[in-house]
């Protein structure tokens, strides 16, 4: 087996190792003052609730165990030097060393891991020497070791790596770390067996292989983003309520970045909606304080002119707004989230856009999702008071009939929806609790996956390609991006990115580039980039 990195003597933590008697001459190395000693080893259990005790300057303790949950050692934050060698683990957990902000040596050696989650090694930003050998280890995640920002030693000996598409990341690691890293060999497959990684080039992997990359930091706040395209150029449109503007960006084809075009003043918008319409361009800007109103860009002028007021009566706490067509009518939605206004559906006439019907009075309204079902238009509204409700448009009536409710499913932050072949699947977003997505068969809605999302504003569907997407942000840690797998009808995590507050997620075409935005109610916009 591979010789393990050596171990200062002092403050070891050691897990599973067998060890002489304390008093034998081959004991291990008595700490210095003020280190401590935990020596574990046994039969197989979880991380021992003993573990939680206040541990001595050296304290020993017979159990092992297989798992490692989150937060395992954050109980004793002071540890500098940590052992988990020679047991049977077969999971460690994402943040699973969490609260040990001072560790330096972690020894994870002699086990049966087999694999790790991404998260594993996240806040050891101390943490400088780090084994893994004899492991039997097949993969490693993706950016498995970017938290460790000091790490001067790594040991992967002793593992079953192999070498295909997913260890591709580990190659352009090594090419650029500033890590020492004893020589690592592939076990397969074939045509690499035997073969030291670091010795592999790129180009000796045949993968299709896809990530989402910053492209583009915007330097402002913003709540919503809105793509679309007038006169074949492709702008964006973007609430910033701290900069008491609509911002409307235009994309450069030469540079490839977003540029400023124009601003339309909006001191509490929370939404600017673009509608192409009878080759007119609209921009309805909802605010929370003030008003909302409609504005057009006037192209003998070269600027958005405001050319109607949005009934305060009605519209008294924006939250939403969708357009669509129907029938060659355009129409707009506002969902209304105060106790006192109401879900209105404006309708494009000659002279702009007028009421067309009021939906949904005095519900608290936080979203509507205009979907196209067997072809029959409906509305979805989420509202804090209910389960969503559906309309459904009568060609009789011309306007949105109640037709049902998803069941089940109070609290529902945002609904959004995407359709996988035949099928019609609902994204439902909870701020407390957890994100549901469902299927709809006719009248009833069959749960399909339950997603942990505590703090999350946003869940957003969308599509790059043939491959389908769910961003699924948060307030209180990374967003999560989940790729769709059809054969198991059921999103796969993909990758994290770190957004702090998002409050939308928009898939943007542009030419060649694939983006996605991620307007940011906290920190700067930003832009990433599919590859």
């Amino acid at each position: 087996a591979p010789r393990p990195l050596r171990v200062p003597p002092r403050g070891r933590v050691a897990a599973g190792v067998p060890l002489p008697p304390p008093g034998s001459p081959q004991g291990p190395h008595r700490p210095a003052a003020g280190g401590t000693e935990l020596v574990l080893g046994g039969t197989g259990l979880a991380v021992p609730p003993l573990l939680k005790l206040r541990l001595s300057r050296r304290t020993m303790v017979n159990a092992a165990f297989t798992e490692i949950r989150e937060a395992a050692f954050a109980h004793i934050p002071s540890l500098q030097f940590l052992l988990l060698n020679s047991n049977k683990f077969t999971l460690i957990g994402d943040n699973a060393f969490a609260g040990l902000s001072h560790l330096q040596y972690l020894f994870i050696e002699n086990n049966d891991i087999q694999a790790l989650s991404k998260g594993t090694f996240r806040g050891l930003k101390s943490l400088t020497h780090l084994s893994l050998a004899n492991n039997n280890l097949q993969t490693l995640p993706r950016d498995l070791f970017k938290p460790l920002d000091i790490l001067s030693d790594l040991d992967l000996r002793g593992n079953t790596l192999a070498c295909d598409c997913k260890i591709k990341w580990l190659v352009e690691w090594l090419e650029s770390t500033n890590t020492t890293v004893p020589a690592v060999f592939c076990s397969s497959p074939g045509q690499f067996e035997g073969q030291r990684i670091r010795d592999l080039a790129l180009g000796d992997f045949q993968c299709i292989t896809t990530d989402f990359v910053m492209h583009q930091v915007l330097p402002f706040q913003a709540v919503s983003a809105e793509p679309f395209t007038y006169a074949s150029d492709l702008y964006v449109a973007l609430a910033q309520p701290s900069a008491s503007s609509c911002s409307i960006l235009k994309w450069d084809y030469v540079e490839r970045k977003l540029r400023d075009f124009d601003r339309i003043p909006a001191h509490s918008a929370v939404h600017c909606k673009p509608i192409v319409a009878q080759e007119q361009l609209y921009v309805v800007v909802a605010q929370l304080f003030g008003g909302s109103y409609i504005y057009r860009w006037d192209t003998a002028v070269d600027k958005f002119i405001k050319i109607q007021d949005i009934d305060s009566q009605k519209i008294r706490k924006p939250n939403d707004i969708e357009a669509f067509q129907i029938e060659g009518d355009w129409y707009f939605v506002i969902a209304d989230s105060s106790k006192a206004g109401s879900t209105s559906l404006y309708r494009l006439n000659q002279n702009g856009f007028y009421s067309h019907q009021a939906l949904h009075a005095w519900h608290r309204d936080t979203d509507v999702e205009y979907v196209e079902n067997d072809g029959k238009p409906r509305l979805i509204i989420s509202s804090s008071s209910q389960a969503p409700v559906i309309y459904q448009w009568s060609r009789a009536q011309k306007q949105f009939v109640p037709q049902g409710e998803v069941g089940e499913m109070l609290d529902v932050q945002m609904v959004k929806h995407f359709r996988a072949k035949r099928d019609q699947f609902l994204c439902l977003s909870r701020y407390i609790g957890d994100s549901k997505v469902v299927r709809w068969e006719g009248q009833r809605f069959v749960e399909v996956q339950t997603l942990p999302s505590r703090g999350s504003m946003v869940m957003q569907p969308f599509a790059v390609g043939q491959r389908r997407y769910l961003a699924l942000g948060s307030d209180f840690s990374f967003t999560h991006v989940y790729l769709w797998e059809e054969e198991k009808q059921k999103f796969a995590k993909f990758q994290e990115l770190s957004v702090q507050a998002p409050r939308a997620f928009r898939a943007v075409p542009a030419a060649d580039v694939q983006l996605l935005l991620a307007p940011s109610f906290k920190a700067n916009t930003l832009v990433y980039r599919h590859v």
